[in-house]
């Protein structure tokens, strides 16, 4: 089964967006680009990866293997906006460890990283280990994110 991943950027991650889409298209991938369609250096990211984030929850509820990046030139901001959409689990990654850990972990399904912080080669590789990181299905981990999903759904904490 192909992964669908849907990519979104702010101005200071075009570079990364372009080079990722084409490198993760040839190994397989169907890529989704989010936008922006053209460099704008007073663009609003919150509308490319919220639309990311959107659809990679919705892909994943109609049972599509789906899975997401936003990027920008930290990859902060565009990771608290994915993280505002129902059932998205943006992580911050900035290495292979913390790219694995988000998936393997957390069942994150979208990964920010920072264009201005990485080189092409480097943002590249911390990408694909998140893509190919599974989930663990540990018990302590899948209780974990029901915790965090019941918060966010109710605005109660649950022991």
């Amino acid at each position: 089964m192909t992964t669908r991943v849907h990519i979104a950027t702010d101005h200071a991650g075009m570079e990364l967006s372009a080079h990722l889409i084409t490198a993760l298209s040839a190994k397989g991938y169907e890529m989704v680009d989010h936008g922006p369609a053209e460099y704008d250096a007073e663009d609003d990211y919150p509308f490319f990866c919220i639309n990311a984030a959107r659809a990679v929850v919705a892909d994943r509820a109609a049972g599509v293997d789906a899975l997401g990046i936003v990027l920008g030139g930290s990859g902060n901001g565009e990771q608290i906006a994915a993280n505002k959409v129902k059932g998205a689990r943006a992580a911050l990654a900035w290495n292979l460890e913390t790219a694995k850990l988000a998936r393997e972990h957390n069942d994150a399904n979208l990964v920010a990283v920072g264009g201005r912080q990485h080189s092409l080669d480097e943002a590249t590789a911390i990408i694909e280990a998140f893509l190919a990181e599974p989930f663990s299905n540990a018990e302590r981990h899948v209780r974990r994110i029901n915790k965090i999903a019941a918060y966010e759904t109710t605005g109660e904490l649950v022991d």
